[in-house]
C-alpha cells in the first residue's frame, strides 16, 4: 500500500498543480484556453481526491486503505471525464455560434437559403 500511496499524491501533486497552474495564468481568448481554463476546476477538484486517496493508503489498515484508493481515484477520472466533456461541449457551441453566416451571405461561405 505503500508505494501505491506515494503513486496516488504524485499524481495527486501532478493533476492539482497543473489545474492551479492554468488558474493562475491569465485568461487567453482562443478557444483552446478558455477549455483548459474552464476544465481546471475539475483537475483541482480530481488532485485533492487523489490525494485524500493517497494520504488513506499510508494511514489507513490495507483493508481500509484499498477500498478508499479505489474510490478516490475512480472519483478523480470521473471528475476530469465530466469536466472535459463539458469542456467539449462548450467547445463545440463556441465553435458552431461562430461558424454561422450571421445573416450576411456577403461574408460566408455557404450558399445562402
Amino acid at each position: 500500500m505503500f508505494l501505491a500511496g506515494v503513486v496516488c499524491l504524485f499524481l495527486a501533486v501532478l493533476v492539482g498543480g497543473s489545474g492551479v497552474w492554468t488558474l493562475s495564468r491569465p485568461a487567453g481568448a482562443d478557444l483552446t484556453a478558455q477549455v483548459m481554463r474552464a476544465v481546471a476546476p475539475t483537475q483541482v477538484a480530481a488532485g485533492g481526491m487523489l490525494a485524500a486517496g493517497g494520504a488513506a493508503a499510508l494511514a489507513a489498515p490495507a483493508s481500509i486503505a484499498l477500498t478508499v484508493l479505489i474510490l478516490c481515484a475512480v472519483g478523480a477520472v470521473g471528475t476530469v471525464a465530466a469536466g472535459s466533456w463539458q469542456g467539449a461541449r462548450f467547445a463545440a457551441r463556441k465553435q458552431t455560434a461562430s461558424s454561422s453566416c450571421a445573416g450576411s451571405c456577403t461574408s460566408c461561405t455557404r450558399s445562402c437559403e
